[in-house]
């Protein structure tokens, strides 16, 4: 993989968890409490600087009351695309 398609996944995905976020009306801080991470972390991800292993990632889904599928398929796949 290229590293701008790198970066590209980090962006949508940090976008897709800000998106969710969002439409739940929690913090930063309450998001990293729901999921076990530190609320610096969830803003790292969001930014796309950080590039969650896969247990965070189902840590972040399931504090965002999604499945995994329902995270990617409704949300990273949306941004794709989007400025």
């Amino acid at each position: 993989m290229r590293q701008d398609e790198e970066a590209d996944i980090k962006y949508r995905f940090g976008k897709a968890i800000r998106r969710r976020r969002r439409e739940l009306d929690f913090s930063q801080e309450k998001l990293g409490e729901l999921a076990g991470l530190h609320p610096t972390y969830i803003s790292g991800i969001e930014r796309g600087d950080r590039n969650p292993s896969l247990e965070n990632i189902e840590k972040l889904a399931q504090a965002l009351d999604l499945s995994l599928a329902e995270l990617f398929t409704r949300y990273v796949a949306e941004a794709k695309g989007k400025p």
